[in-house]
């Protein structure tokens, strides 16, 4: 396998190629969220009921029910998101020799509490660490990009930095060439440029 490959990784679309590939962002807890926080609420309640009467909860056959049930639903949002990444990350590692990726902070960006749930939901840090392990047994490269760098206001055709971008911003024209870009394809084929010029 001689294909490199550079990744933007997105809360709209899950992962962007530097081929063009948009990978969607299935969104697996938010699809659920409505059902958890229904059923979470009847677990609540059977457990103020519970505490009225003086029973222990494992006594109360109800609130096991609905203990069981709120358990499937947290089970069912792992599995989809972990059969979703497994599938992407061996396909990519299949796929690939070297792969680029930029070194998120996720931690960091976790903390924005508007973004966190949507960042906990996408669960970028579990992919990564299938990416890392899948390559070292499959003998590919994971090569991590500074966080720091501008994949988003480079030029990837001509290498002219157009200046920092609201995130409103999805397409854009290169001052000096003139070029129209996707502002995700773009960053990440200047994410693939970077991690093999590290290489090189």
């Amino acid at each position: 396998v001689a294909n490199n490959i550079g990744l933007d990784l997105g809360l709209t679309h899950f992962c962007i190629t530097s081929a063009g590939e948009k990978i969607d962002n299935n969104r697996f807890y938010r699809s659920l969220e409505q059902r958890l926080i229904r059923e979470q609420r009847k677990l609540s309640k059977r457990l103020e009921v519970a505490k009225k009467h003086n029973r222990k909860l494992d006594e109360c056959r109800n609130y096991q029910k609905q203990k069981v049930k709120v358990a499937r639903i947290h089970e069912k949002i792992a599995n989809q998101r972990t059969d979703f990444l497994h599938k992407l990350s061996s396909r990519l590692t299949d796929e690939n020799q070297i792969i680029c990726i930029e070194d998120l902070n996720v931690k960091g960006l976790v903390k924005n509490h508007k973004l966190a749930k949507s960042i906990s939901d996408v669960s970028w840090s579990e992919f990564v660490r299938q990416l890392d392990y899948k390559c070292a047994w499959k003998g590919r490269t994971l090569v991590k990009v500074d966080r720091f760098f501008p994949s988003s206001q480079l030029c990837s055709s001509c290498g002219h930095n157009d200046g920092k971008k609201e995130l409103n911003i999805r397409e854009w024209i290169c001052s000096n060439c003139g070029t129209i870009h996707d502002r995700d394809i773009n960053a990440s084929i200047n994410i693939k440029t970077e991690g093999l010029s590290g290489i090189a």
